[in-house]
């Protein structure tokens, strides 16, 4: 890529940017913005970046992927993460600790800054809150605080109610957050699905959203006892959304995500028994998914991740009940959120959620699209049509429900 790049006729998205909902012309060079005007003349250094529909907006963010450097290389690693979340439209990555070798030290967290610095987008880590992810003591917070982790999860294993309560108060200690998915695995152990009538029909035991909902009221109790903030990992139930919108109103500091794939596919799409439709949480009813689109409309969601969970076939090609949990997502989150949203979600809202939600969750500087201001951009086009195929698959793993899917919607490219 050339050092200069001119963006013709770039719609811009960004309401904080004098520039948003306008056409312009867009001139980076050395990486910042030196000029948006209604025409920039092109010349010979310059790269010049034309597309029917093209858009612009501040580059966008996933709160929640997991690459599984260090441990499991031949599912992902940094480098093929990266490569996935540029092809998705994503110029800053927010890994979730619970590699083979989990991120619970000041050197493995140390290791993951210094192996994705020379990668083209950011990657920051979150820590375990426990250490080795085994629950029953706390990590080293304070020193993987130092070494630059922006938050603590142990991801989707279980917290206990005691050690959730410490790692709160801990963490507000120290000015971070904790990063809470919400499971009771004592009443999801060896469910499959969502619990409902698809469950009982396919054979399989349920996940209940009870599961779901336990978890959050508990870290909101404790969240608000200590007064500490939280956040919560890819909800998925329509009564999630309501509890996390009362505490909010009560003045809590509690934010939330939820996964783009969680809006596309509701627990009927896994009667196939397609492994590739086996996520955590499930996939849930059509109405939890009316809630989650009414909660990402009003602010009680306020980011949208894409979960990306990279298994290889020895993984997922199992019968249903053996498979593992997830699938990847990094390349298809905005194109099928998009798609599933259409004339439910504005397209400044969709933007919204991997932008300026992702930076206030995590404390990060926000970006403008103007004069003088580093470019970190995201182009895309919401209205392109076109089929995802298996060729368009930039991670090492391929555990992808949406290989033949038509989508509306497509991010184009980054400038970071």
């Amino acid at each position: 890529m050339k050092k200069n790049q001119l963006l013709k006729s770039a719609h811009i998205v960004n309401p904080s940017s004098p520039f948003h909902s306008q056409i312009k012309d867009i001139l980076v060079v050395d990486g910042v913005i030196t000029k948006i005007e209604d025409s920039i003349q092109s010349e010979h250094d310059f790269e010049v970046i034309e597309h029917k529909n093209l858009h612009v907006s501040t580059g966008w963010i996933d709160v929640k992927s997991n690459l599984r450097e260090p441990g499991e290389e031949w599912k992902e690693t940094l480098k093929s993460g990266s490569e996935a979340g540029i092809s998705g439209g994503f110029t800053h990555l927010i890994i979730s600790p619970n590699t083979k070798q989990p991120l619970d030290s000041k050197n493995r967290i140390e290791y993951i800054k210094a192996a994705s610095a020379k990668l083209p987008i950011s990657i920051s880590a979150l820590g375990t809150l426990s250490h080795e992810l085994k629950g029953e003591e706390l990590s080293e917070m304070y020193e993987m605080s130092m070494a630059g982790a922006l938050a603590f999860s142990d991801d989707k294993h279980d917290v206990s109610t005691g050690l959730m309560s410490k790692a709160l108060l801990y963490a507000k200690n120290i000015d971070k957050l904790i990063v809470s998915f919400p499971n009771d695995n004592s009443l999801s152990k060896s469910g499959q699905i969502n619990e409902g009538e698809t469950s009982t029909r396919m054979g399989l035991k349920g996940i209940p959203s009870l599961s779901e909902t336990l978890r959050i009221e508990r870290d909101l109790a404790l969240a608000e006892y200590h007064n500490s903030p939280i956040h919560f990992s890819c909800i998925s139930s329509g009564k999630t959304v309501e509890l996390i919108r009362i505490a909010k109103k009560k003045g809590m500091k509690v934010t939330c995500d939820v996964a783009a794939h969680q809006l596309f596919f509701t627990d009927k799409d896994a009667r196939s028994f397609d492994s590739h439709f086996k996520v955590l949480p499930p996939f849930r009813a059509q109405s939890d998914i009316d809630s989650l689109i009414e909660g990402l409309n009003d602010g009680t969601i306020d980011a949208i991740c894409s979960d990306h969970t990279p298994h290889d076939i020895e993984d997922k090609k199992l019968e249903f009940n053996l498979a593992e949990f997830g699938i990847i997502g990094l390349e298809t989150a905005f194109a099928s959120l998009v798609t599933a949203a259409s004339g439910k979600l504005s397209l400044e809202t969709i933007v919204n959620k991997f932008t300026t939600g992702p930076k206030a969750i995590f404390g990060l500087t926000q970006n403008e699209i103007k004069v003088g201001k580093k470019a970190n951009l995201t182009l895309f086009d919401p209205e392109r049509k076109w089929t995802f195929e298996k060729s368009d698959i930039r991670s090492k793993s391929k555990n992808t429900p949406f290989v033949g899917t038509q989508f509306t919607g497509k991010a184009l490219g980054i400038i970071c």
